[in-house]
C-alpha cells in the first residue's frame, strides 16, 4: 500500500508508518538455538539472516496512524526493495547512488535505520516533518548493505528469557540470536551529501 492523504488539512501518512489497528503481537518468547524464538514460531519469524523479528498485524490505513511508530515489516520491505520509505515506491536512483533522507550527517559511510526516499517525497518529508525542518541531510549513496537490527536485546532467565535492554546489533554480533528485531539497520558506503 502507497502512503495516503486525507482530505485538506489532514497529514500525509508515510508507507512506514504503523497503524493503530496494527498491534504488536506478544508471543512467548523461549529460550532456543542458544539465543531466543517464539514457542510458536514459523518460518516467516526470522529474515533471511536467521534474526527473529517482533510480531504485528499489518493492516494500513485502517484506524487512525501513529506517527514515530514504525512498521517493521514495511520498513524492512523499504530497506531490502529500495523503496520510498514516504509512498512505498522505488526511491529516486542516479548515478550518485539511491536517495536517503536522514535527520544529519558528519560521516562518509553511515547506518541508518531510515528507507530510501524518492525526490519528490523528500521534499514533502522535510515540509511536513517539525524535526526535518530542524535538521536533515539528502545523501546519495553508491552502496547500501544491511548492517544489523535494532530492536529488544533478551539475556538468559526463568522459566522464559527476559527482555533487557533497546538498541543496535551488527550481524556478527554473537548477542543477535538474543534480538527481536523491529527495523533493519544498513550502512551507506559512498555518501555524499548533496544540495536540494
Amino acid at each position: 500500500m502507497n502512503s495516503t492523504v486525507g482530505p485538506p488539512g489532514r497529514p500525509l501518512v508515510p508507507y512506514i508508518t504503523a497503524w493503530s489497528s496494527e498491534t504488536m503481537t506478544q508471543p512467548l518468547v523461549i529460550t532456543k538455538d542458544a539465543g531466543i524464538g517464539y514457542a510458536d514460531e514459523t518460518p516467516y519469524d526470522r529474515d533471511r539472516d536467521g534474526v527473529l523479528w517482533m510480531r504485528e498485524l499489518s493492516s494500513p490505513g485502517r484506524g487512525k496512524p501513529q506517527f514515530g511508530r514504525v512498521h517493521p515489516m514495511r520498513q524492512r520491505r523499504a530497506v531490502r526493495r529500495l523503496l520510498c520509505q514516504v509512498c512505498g515506491q522505488p526511491a529516486d536512483r542516479n548515478e550518485q547512488g539511491i536517495l536517503w533522507l536522514l535527520n544529519g550527517t558528519d560521516d562518509e559511510d553511515l547506518t541508518t535505520t531510515h528507507p530510501p526516499v524518492c525526490a519528490p517525497c523528500a521534499a514533502l518529508a522535510v515540509r511536513a516533518c517539525p524535526s526535518l525542518r530542524r535538521q536533515h541531510a539528502l545523501v546519495r549513496a553508491r552502496v547500501c548493505v544491511p548492517f544489523g537490527v535494532h530492536g529488544a536485546l533478551h539475556r538468559p532467565g526463568l522459566p522464559h528469557p527476559l527482555p533487557d535492554t533497546g538498541g543496535g546489533l551488527a550481524y556478527g554480533d554473537p548477542r543477535i540470536r538474543w534480538m527481536r528485531a523491529a527495523q533493519l539497520i544498513v550502512r551507506l558506503e559512498g555518501a555524499t551529501e548533496i544540495n536540494p
